[in-house]
């Protein structure tokens, strides 16, 4: 006999507005516990530093959180000129101190070089692993770490403000696997200048953005579950970038069995026309509630996640 899952059976998203020196495995207990929900994960982890937008899944959204590991996200931030420390924001411990001050003009002028793919180096303080040690647990030992330049796509960047000499503040627009850290590293010493960072917003992951986050501080005002589940996104939020397909009622039991179903040509040909290049995931749909995520082949529709979903008030 299957165990229990301890909770209720919430599915849903929470796009929260996470607040600074709060861990994202933290952040998502929090969550978990305010709708008491089976399951729970993130999408992309935000620094304890950093403050804005950490997608929680709740129940069947976790499916779903793959989707959202691969998608682009903005962030705003703020370099403090004058000093250099270890980690690159303003916890570390300074390793060099410089008087220049890069003007704004100059900072623009120079901003186009880091946009489009380029070569980044991780921060040493990063996650990534070096034979089978976290970077951040060999640096802070004390060991020398090398990590290798890996391709990253940055599609915009652009100076926001200038609150003075010392701070200039930036916004950039990635692809996944993007430092802001190094970004800053990168472009204080194209500049010849130090500087950290000493602020970090994450303003939007995929879908999630600000006009749709929440704060830890309003979920608990709302108090019960009830009113909680007003701030939950559907699980089909994190799909919106994945071609959907209205089926019958039969073909979503067939695909709840882990069965194919069969196209007729022209959903092939309306299918192929909105896939991105290179994917063939489409979301099959009962009145605007995902079914299945499936591949397309052979003119098949074939499972590869099913969800257990009821419309709501259902």
């Amino acid at each position: 006999m299957a165990r229990r899952r301890k909770g209720d059976a919430i599915s849903g998203w929470v796009c929260l507005d996470k607040p600074y020196d709060l861990g994202s495995t933290h952040a998502v207990s929090r969550v978990r516990r305010l709708f008491n929900a089976q399951k729970a994960g993130h999408a992309g982890t935000l620094d304890p530093l950093a403050t804005g937008i950490l997608p929680i899944a709740l129940g069947e959204g976790t499916k779903t959180v793959s989707f959202l590991v691969d998608a682009d996200k903005a962030y705003r931030f703020t370099i403090e000129w004058g000093r250099t420390t270890a980690s690159f924001d303003r916890e570390g411990v300074t390793t060099a101190t410089s008087d220049v001050r890069p003007s704004v003009a100059e900072v623009e002028a120079v901003l186009p070089e880091f946009v489009g793919e380029i070569q980044q180096i991780p921060p040493i303080f990063s996650a990534i692993k070096v034979d089978g040690e976290r970077a951040y647990d060999l640096a802070r030992a004390g060991e020398t770490v090398e990590l290798k330049p890996r391709a990253v796509t940055i599609h915009a960047a652009r100076v926001v403000s200038a609150p003075d000499a010392d701070h200039v503040e930036i916004e950039v627009e990635c692809g996944k696997g993007t430092y802001v850290r190094a970004i800053v590293r990168d472009l204080a010493e194209r500049l010849g200048a130090c500087g950290h960072v000493s602020a970090l917003r994450r303003t939007r992951v995929g879908p999630f953005d600000e006009a749709k986050a929440i704060t830890l501080e309003l979920l608990e005002e709302l108090g019960d579950k009830a009113r909680c589940l007003e701030a939950l996104l559907p699980v089909e939020t994190a799909l919106d970038d994945i071609p959907e397909l209205a089926v019958t009622t039969e073909d979503a039991f067939k695909l709840k069995q882990g069965r194919p179903i069969v196209l007729v040509p022209r959903q092939v040909e309306a299918l192929k026309a909105r896939l991105t290049p290179g994917t063939r995931t489409v979301s099959a749909m009962v009145d605007g509630i995902v079914v299945a995520l499936c591949e397309m082949r052979a003119g098949k529709l074939e499972p590869s996640r099913v969800f257990h979903l009821e419309k709501s008030g259902d």
